[in-house]
């Protein structure tokens, strides 16, 4: 019995990988251009939507090569802020989230690079999950053509590498998302508009500095102690705070952008005075600013240990805390929850399919 051909799939492809795949399969190098184009900006599915290809070429990519990487499984719109979560199919029983947060000015697409998260954090439900896989390349671009198709280009302003895993443990794939964006010949979002997450992981920082791409960076700081991170980010034990300091700050001085400090606000834990000192101090030293969050429950996750005890700081000293902060000239953001009542929350993005 004769194995099935395994297909090449373009999508995720960056420019010059489409030039050595034409180049390989006997085809003229411009005719990278022309699929990249069909592919990124009018999110063509279909070969045969490619009508400045020969016929020919449309058939031969249509027997050799594919453009689907994920399959829309469900979606679900919050009846209170409109925030929109999308459940997309990586195959292999692998399943993603992906949510549209609308606000008055801009609407933020916040994307998964892996199913599941292997960092587990304490407040996080991609954490309490497990890790399935790194996503690719193109599985992280298609959150976006397969959004935008459905909710309207025009209408997603923003990404934000903030939904499921850890961007820089999918470093190779994350990086050729970025520079897909980045490419001249990719309309509709720029890296101006992009912001990656990450809860620490030193070396790769620096190297994301190094690459050219200037994605801002949103740092999960959650406390200045080590202390207290090793307790709710175990990834701290192994990338310590200091360490990560000096990664930020050589990312700010590299790209010329500067820091997000995301702060989960967890009671009794990182909303003390020493913890606003703390802060002060920190964000003194580097170009920054911090978005305070409220914690959003994990109850859908049947939570034990440390995130079962978790605890929300209360708005009003959540607002207390920022304006103590404001008054040592920080710029302060309080977040508002959006989508906790479809789980699509921060924090609370995880998949039992």
């Amino acid at each position: 019995m004769k194995i099935k051909d395994v297909k090449t799939v373009l999508k995720g492809m960056t420019l010059s990988e489409l030039k050595n795949y034409f180049i390989s399969i006997g085809e003229p190098p411009f005719r990278s251009e022309q699929v990249f184009n069909w592919m990124y900006n009018h999110h063509a599915d279909d070969f045969r939507q490619m009508e400045n290809l020969p016929k020919s070429l449309r058939n031969k990519l249509a027997e050799t090569a594919e453009l689907f990487t994920l399959k829309t499984v469900d979606s679900e719109i919050s009846g209170s802020t409109g925030t929109k979560k999308y459940v997309f199919s990586a195959g292999e029983k692998n399943f993603i989230e992906s949510v549209i947060i609308p606000e008055s000015k801009r609407n933020t697409l916040c994307i998964s690079t892996q199913a599941g998260c292997p960092l587990d954090c304490k407040f996080c439900a991609t954490g309490l999950m497990g890790f399935k896989k790194n996503l690719t390349a193109g599985e992280i671009i298609d959150q976006y053509i397969l959004a935008a198709k459905d909710y309207g280009r025009e209408k997603i302003s923003n990404i934000v590498y903030m939904g499921m895993g850890e961007p820089l443990l999918n470093y190779t794939a994350v990086l050729s998302s970025l520079e897909i964006f980045s490419d001249e010949l990719t309309t509709g979002i720029s890296l101006k508009k992009i912001t990656v997450s990450t809860a620490g992981i030193a070396p790769k920082i620096t190297e994301l500095a190094d690459s050219g791409l200037k994605a801002k960076i949103a740092f999960s700081l959650h406390s200045c102690f080590d202390d207290i991170r090793d307790r709710i980010m175990p990834i701290n034990k192994k990338y310590p705070l200091q360490k990560n300091i000096e990664a930020l700050k050589y990312y700010s001085r590299t790209t010329g952008t500067r820091i997000t400090f995301e702060y989960v606000m967890l009671k009794g834990i990182n909303d003390r005075k020493e913890d606003i000192n703390a802060l002060v101090k920190l964000c003194s030293s580097i170009p920054s600013k911090i978005n305070l969050i409220p914690f959003n429950s994990l109850k859908h996750m049947n939570p034990g240990g440390i995130s079962a005890d978790l605890e929300p700081t209360s708005q009003q000293r959540i607002e207390e805390f920022a304006d103590k902060l404001r008054s040592k000239n920080i710029t302060v953001m309080v977040r508002f929850t959006q989508g906790d009542d479809i789980a699509a929350a921060c924090g609370q993005l995880a998949v039992n399919y």
